[in-house]
């Protein structure tokens, strides 16, 4: 039997930006009977701390086992809103995207696949019993599986993918664009991943075109352009994916003390961590509607745009992993 030391508590919250006013409709939005979109539904109410289902709004989020309970996948993602205007819902792409992500994820090892290699001498055996699933590799098969998708017409998404693997601690990423994740290590910050924008605003994305014309003025990323980090983890780390609705609004050193708050408490690990990232997203709700200084703020000034004050209104979603180390 294999031995799994690292135990994973993990939770979720996010909350859909208020509708702004005379907000056109989409058009094109997921069939009644599609599967994604029942997976969708399935994957907010199983994740959800409150018992009225909510949407994620632009957002979307991923938290699930890997083959035999070899590690858990995380992931977040962020439907690029300028598609409303095409009458496309921008919600579609970046909930594929992660259903894909799913699938390759759930059939897939986080590590060395801990089989016979005598077994996989077929296709149809490698297929069954899944191999190793990186990030990388997860988000690269996730994104041609949505190009073939008849039901996505369109749409941008950027993505935050991360694979722990339950025996060895190793952590493993595949960030592309301006959603990301944070290490928590002994109350400091031991990792932040960097954004990638093309400019002020604009984030690195997956792209699907309808309209060729659309390639030549929108912005589409190779899923190889991700940028790749791994780190083994140790006892107590936190580690805490987010969307732009997160790292927009709230500092790091913020995102310290609110950690350093929540964990102090009495609590079992697993409400712990569904406190921290209901708190996260209460914050950032917060700073959104304040005028104190954010980062957008600040990064609004660094590339000399228009005066901004305060916050960014936007969805935001985060997903919480707390490290355990067993003897």
């Amino acid at each position: 039997m294999i031995r799994r030391p690292y135990i994973f508590h993990s939770a979720a919250e996010w909350a859909a930006k208020p509708p702004w006013k005379d907000a056109p409709k989409p058009k094109f939005t997921f069939p009644a009977n599609s599967p994604i979109r029942s997976w969708r539904d399935k994957s907010l109410a199983r994740l959800s701390s409150q018992s009225q289902p909510r949407s994620a709004g632009e957002d979307f989020l991923l938290c699930t086992n890997m083959q035999r309970n070899s590690g858990l996948s995380i992931g977040v993602a962020d439907g690029v809103g300028g598609w409303i205007d095409q009458g496309i819902d921008c919600s579609i792409f970046s909930t594929t995207l992660l259903f894909y992500c799913r699938k390759h994820f759930e059939n897939g090892w986080a590590g060395e696949p801990e089989i016979d290699p005598s077994r996989l001498r077929t296709a149809s055996n490698v297929s069954s019993e899944g191999v190793e699933m990186t990030p990388l590799n997860a988000l690269q098969l996730a994104y041609q599986d949505l190009l073939a998708d008849e039901s996505v017409i369109a749409g941008s998404s950027t993505a935050s993918l991360l694979t722990l693997n339950a025996s060895s601690g190793l952590l493993r990423s595949a960030n592309l664009g301006d959603s990301g994740f944070c290490i928590v290590r002994s109350s400091a910050m031991f990792y932040n991943s960097p954004p990638q924008t093309h400019f002020f605003n604009c984030p690195w994305q997956l792209s699907k075109f309808n309209d060729p014309g659309d390639k030549i003025v929108s912005i589409n990323d190779s899923p190889r352009a991700a940028q790749e980090y791994s780190t083994r983890l140790i006892d107590g780390d936190i580690i805490i994916a987010y969307t732009d609705g997160l790292s927009d609004n709230v500092f790091p050193d913020d995102i310290l003390k609110i950690c350093a708050l929540v964990m102090q408490g009495l609590e079992p690990d697993e409400a712990k961590v569904q406190n921290l990232a209901r708190s996260l997203v209460h914050y950032a709700q917060k700073r959104m509607d304040g005028l104190g200084i954010t980062p957008f703020e600040l990064e609004a000034r660094r590339h000399r745009k228009q005066v901004w004050r305060g916050g960014k209104v936007d969805d935001v979603t985060v997903v919480v992993a707390l490290v355990k180390e067993t003897p």
